[in-house]
């Protein structure tokens, strides 16, 4: 067991499956040489060599249909994506091929594949490096969709993405790379895709939410443990398959929900997550669902960031207009 970091936990994970599975490949811009714009994959390429970490060109969509076409083939690629948003770009890939391989071919073919990218902001981006578009791929059925907050839970869920027989996006919390710290077991393990952790107890109101969000959440919770407010959070982990028993259970045993996330409001997952929990769960609750997340504006330049992704300034509010309903 030892204490490291995001980015540790993640390049640990890769390296322990590529050594478990000689299929288990690498593929991205400056993933091999340079180890990756955040140096997730450093060193990688030392140990396995340039056919296996493999240097692309800067060229998102071929990267994706190259990983699609290697998984149908029999490898188990892992495609990285420089920043999320470059994501546009592949969803071609994603929708029309990533997504519906299994179905078209009736079973006969899988998609066993990890695509992994940088997700959300505060890290003094500029445009088109600080996205949170987890809502376009939990939208695209046969693909399966994970956002760990934990180093933890950062390799458990890569160990599993890359064991499953289908398309898993992996999105990696950009502000959490050095940030969030944990032990982490040496040896390999899987944390289940599709089941959610309780990461605080409470009482009083659940926030339900994902990524650095998480983060944010606990800031807020210890701040209203001061003023007697006892806040339990809901760490979703996978947004695709859904742990939707856990969102009901936290749901129904507070009566109250606020949902935190990164991007906008309009058209967002914690839209479903809302509507699920009023469709499953309206009787028990208190007060409707609060939503807290990004403005319904592309995300500013970094002199604006901070006011553009909640804090736990705006997390605190949320939980007390749902308190004071």
């Amino acid at each position: 067991m030892s204490e490291i970091n995001l980015v540790q936990a993640i390049n640990q994970g890769l390296r322990q499956a590529m050594e478990a599975d000689e299929r288990v490949m690498v593929l991205g811009e400056d993933v091999g040489l340079n180890g990756g714009v955040f140096r997730v994959t450093e060193g990688l390429q030392k140990l396995f060599g340039a056919d296996r970490v493999v240097d692309t060109p800067l060229a998102e969509l071929g990267i994706v249909g190259s990983a699609v076409g290697l998984a149908v083939g029999g490898m188990r690629p892992i495609a990285e994506i420089q920043f999320d948003g470059f994501l546009p770009s592949i969803m071609d890939q994603v929708i029309c091929h990533m997504g519906r391989i299994r179905n078209r071919s009736q079973g006969r073919n899988t998609v066993p594949m990890v695509l992994r990218a940088p997700h959300g902001g505060l890290i003094h981006a500029p445009e088109h490096h600080s996205e949170s578009p987890e809502a376009y791929f939990t939208h695209t059925p046969g693909i399966k969709v994970v956002v760990p907050s934990t180093p933890y839970d950062a390799k458990g869920l890569l160990m599993a993405a890359v064991q499953d027989p289908d398309p898993v996006v992996y999105f990696e919390p950009k502000a959490l790379y050095r940030a969030a710290k944990g032990e982490v077991p040496d040896n390999p393990y899987v944390v289940p895709i599709g089941k959610a952790r309780i990461a605080r107890e409470g009482t009083d109101l659940s926030i339900v939410t994902w990524g650095a969000m998480v983060h944010t959440a606990q800031k807020a919770a210890e701040r209203l443990d001061a003023e007697g407010i006892s806040v339990e959070i809901l760490d979703l982990r996978s947004l695709a398959p859904l742990d939707i028993d856990a969102i009901v259970a936290t749901a129904v045993k507070t009566g109250r929900v606020v949902v935190a996330q990164e991007a906008p409001n309009t058209g967002s997952f914690a839209a479903e997550i809302s509507a699920l929990i009023h469709e499953r769960a309206i009787l028990k609750l208190q007060a409707p669902v609060t939503r807290v997340g990004g403005w319904d504006i592309r995300m500013p330049l970094f002199r604006l960031e901070k006011y553009y992704v909640p804090d736990a300034d705006r997390v605190v509010m949320a939980v007390k207009k749902t308190l004071s309903f």
